[in-house]
């Protein structure tokens, strides 16, 4: 059965940082590129950065390069997402998704809110 825990969330102030962990079990971890994903109030989710199964490439939205950094650590079965310098448009509920067997897991999110 697969699991995913977020956790790390948090309110920070403007220019603040965060790192949130992904716990993953039920399937094995290290074969599967994994995502972050984030949903603010009234939007889409949209997706964040995505790591590769060795976690030998990495990509990002636009709106996050050069704050966020996505990485894994496959001996945990654990996903990371290290926040820096936070912005109030940040403010979200920020999942991670393992795509496996053609369909999307996710977990229950944990919430970011950035704000003074």
């Amino acid at each position: 059965q697969v699991h995913l825990v977020e956790s790390g969330g948090g309110l920070v102030q403007p220019g603040g940082s965060l790192r949130l962990s992904c716990a993953a079990s039920g399937f094995i971890f290290s074969r599967y590129t994994m995502s972050w994903y984030r949903q603010a109030p009234g939007k889409e989710r949209e997706l964040v950065a995505s790591i590769t199964s060795a976690g030998g490439s990495t990509t990002y939205a636009d709106s996050v390069k050069g704050r966020f950094t996505i990485s894994r650590d496959n001996a945990k079965n654990t996903l990371y997402l290290q926040m820096n310098s936070l912005k109030p448009e940040d403010t979200a509920v920020y999942y991670c998704k393992a795509p496996i067997s053609y369909r999307d897991y996710w977990g229950q999110g944990t919430q970011v809110t950035v704000s003074s």
